[in-house]
């Protein structure tokens, strides 16, 4: 009976420390950085006067990211917006999550806000994602910028 008690108190203490250790990696604090758009980063490169940035916060314990592009200088109107992966810089690489809404007149600042799935996440986390802006002269994009979140 005693060591019933034992083995039931050194069950509950483990998983009591096991939910506590995994509670405090849940509640990691947002990241919040910037990534510079141009058209050297295309793949391939594009020549233009068009540059921009992204502000972004990604919530390791929702798995959201949150996003406020701005733009200038394009050699035409932005058609869409979307992060693209997994790829690293120089490679392309399909889209995972449109930043602008389908179809509808795009203008700085594009913000908007999503949840990412599990794997998704890994890959952002891995500098795997890339940011690109598509106009209509350059609709393969015209400035593009590799997501790098700062590690900890």
């Amino acid at each position: 009976m005693i060591r019933r008690i034992l083995w039931l108190a050194v069950a509950v203490v483990a998983g009591l420390a096991g939910a506590a250790a995994a509670g405090g990696s849940a509640l990691a604090a947002p990241l919040s950085f910037t990534v510079t758009l141009t058209g050297a980063q295309q793949a391939p490169p594009v020549q233009t006067t068009g540059s921009g940035k992204a502000d972004l916060t990604y919530d390791p314990t929702t798995r959201v990211v949150t996003w406020s592009i701005t733009y200038s200088g394009l050699s035409s109107p932005v058609t869409m917006a979307h992060f693209h992966g997994p790829a690293g810089p120089g490679d392309n690489a399909p889209v995972r999550i449109w930043l602008t809404k389908r179809g509808a007149p795009v203008s700085s600042p594009i913000a908007g806000q999503a949840m990412l799935t599990p794997q998704q996440a890994q890959q952002f986390m891995a500098d795997q994602w890339y940011i690109n802006v598509h106009s209509k002269d350059h609709p393969a994009g015209e400035i593009r910028g590799q997501v790098r979140p700062p590690k900890s």
